[in-house]
């Protein structure tokens, strides 16, 4: 073997071209990296010049050949690092826009919410616009009965409860006028009972001698006066009627009839149970016909009522004025309304309600639903205000009632934004 041919064979392998041959196995092979790589190979190959005679020895064509291949290592590398720099800027930019978008708070207050988030809260806007809305007052007020459509069931007399046929009735029964609800069986004390058993025994023994006596009287009908047969037979119908009103009296029992058609709303009475006179045991009421009973505190307001209404199961039932006490009561003014239709079932007498009362003036407003109107953090009343597709402005209001489900702007809307009206409550918990 020549020096030359085993001077290359010896020859140690450059790091640079090590570390391109590495990094060309272990990764992709790009158009870029290919190329540098056929370069390498074509500067590592022995220069022939022209007329066949060689301008170098073999030993300085080897060495003029390892910076060569340092030089296409170099670019490999350089080649293979912008291509892995290229991609990995491309995959970060692709998972940047693959990420959701967030809500996010802004320092002035106000709210990005992406469409998706509005959609998964439940965001719902309406335009509002200024305008002239008479003017209202809230007043407390609770459920009453109408004197009409209620009934109390009593006794009149002492007694034991028993039960009717059906048996006591429950607590949301339905009954009908009429209906024996119970009975009561009068209670005795001995000594009354005695005298009535010996009046009992008395007019028993009296009515038979006067049936005997009218029967002879009547069989001497030809020689006896017509006149004396008739007393007879009178006295005995008498004693006969008195007999039965005796007997009547001593096993009567009182029965408890329903004073109306209704529902029983309440329920006093257990089988066996020993009454008083006038005690209540029951009571009857017709849910559809309950009247409404507000808490005024000026007589004057009775003369400025134009219509009322009560929010009852997130809608507004209206209400028709009926009269106002001249009788306070509790420093108050009683001021009864009655529904101008069925009032819901879901109501119970004597429930709390909050009854808005409008009135016969008018004043400048922008109506909103009640329902926009939320608490800040300061506990200040504001709506939120619809400004971009995904941008929500927190706005300070004072308001006004307007009637069962609206509110009267007074401060801090101009008219024709766009008010949330649903998941304005949620809006606030994002932070």
């Amino acid at each position: 073997m020549s020096a030359a041919r085993r001077e290359v064979l010896h020859r140690p392998v450059c790091p640079s071209r090590r570390q391109a041959v590495g990094s060309d196995v272990g990764g992709r092979i790009g158009p870029r990296l290919v190329l540098a790589l056929l370069l390498g190979l074509a500067a590592v190959a022995p220069a022939s010049a022209h007329d066949g005679k060689d301008h170098a020895t073999p030993a300085a064509t080897a060495q003029g050949a390892t910076p060569s291949v340092g030089t296409a290592s170099a670019a490999a590398s350089a080649a293979g690092s912008s291509t892995g720099s290229s991609i990995g800027t491309a995959q970060s930019t692709a998972s940047s826009a693959a990420a959701p978008a967030r809500p996010q708070r802004l320092a002035d207050g106000a709210l990005l919410l992406p469409k998706a988030s509005q959609r998964l809260v439940g965001v719902r806007t309406t335009p509002v616009e200024r305008g002239t809305v008479s003017r209202a007052i809230e007043l407390p007020g609770r459920v009453a009965v109408d004197p009409d459509a209620a009934g109390r069931v009593q006794s009149t007399v002492a007694g034991r409860l028993e039960p009717g046929l059906r048996g006591l009735p429950s607590i949301g029964q339905a009954v009908v006028r009429g209906q024996v609800l119970a009975t009561v069986r009068p209670s005795v004390d001995p000594v009354t009972r005695a005298g009535q058993a010996a009046l009992l025994a008395e007019l028993e023994a009296a009515r038979s001698l006067a049936a005997a006596r009218a029967a002879r009287l009547a069989g001497l009908s030809d020689t006896v006066p017509r006149k004396d047969i008739e007393a007879a037979e009178s006295e005995l119908a008498s004693l006969e009627g008195r007999l039965r009103a005796v007997k009547g009296g001593v096993a009567a029992t009182e029965p408890l009839l329903a004073p109306i058609s209704g529902v029983v709303a309440r329920v006093e009475a257990v089988a066996g149970q020993v009454v008083d006179a006038r005690e209540l045991l029951f009571e009857i009421v017709d849910p559809t016909r309950l009247r409404i009973e507000a808490t005024g505190f000026d007589l004057a307001l009775a003369a400025r009522i134009a219509d009322a209404s009560v929010a009852i199961g997130g809608r507004a039932v209206p209400l028709a004025f009926v009269g106002a006490g001249r009788v306070l009561r509790e420093q108050a003014v009683p001021l009864v309304f009655r529904a101008k239709g069925a009032l819901p079932g879901s109501l119970a007498i004597g429930q709390p309600v909050a009854v808005t009362v409008r009135l016969d003036d008018a004043a400048p407003g922008v109506p909103v639903p009640a329902s926009a109107l939320v608490r800040s953090a300061a506990n200040e009343p504001m709506v939120w205000i619809k400004t971009q597709p995904e941008r929500f402005e927190p706005r300070r209001v004072r308001t006004e009632p307007l009637d069962a489900t609206r509110v009267r702007v007074v401060q801090g809307l101009d008219g024709g934004e766009r008010v949330v009206t649903e998941g304005a409550a949620l809006l606030g918990q994002f932070r």
